[in-house]
């Protein structure tokens, strides 16, 4: 899955609001608001591949391929083995 899918991105940005917040309150030097955002669009990309992977349903079950049977061999051997010449 790609980090910069849209549905990636939007719960980054949405995980990086209060670190823009703080950093335009003074909390945050320029360079530590920078240094944390990458960290968001990880903590982003965690989240969505966390919940795509539960919300995925399991792929149903194969069934079985059924041999077809011969029925010259079936009824020339009635108990199931070849006769050896």
């Amino acid at each position: 899955m790609s980090p910069f899918r849209w549905d990636v991105l939007l719960v980054g940005f949405v995980l990086a609001v209060p670190v823009l917040a703080l950093g335009l309150r003074g909390d945050f030097t320029t360079e530590e608001m920078v240094n944390r955002l990458p960290w968001c669009l990880l903590a982003g990309w965690a989240a969505v591949a966390l919940v795509r992977a539960v919300a995925t349903p399991p792929k149903p079950e194969r069934k079985p391929k059924r041999r077809p049977v011969h029925r010259a061999v079936a009824d020339a051997e009635p108990d199931g083995e070849r006769a050896t010449a």
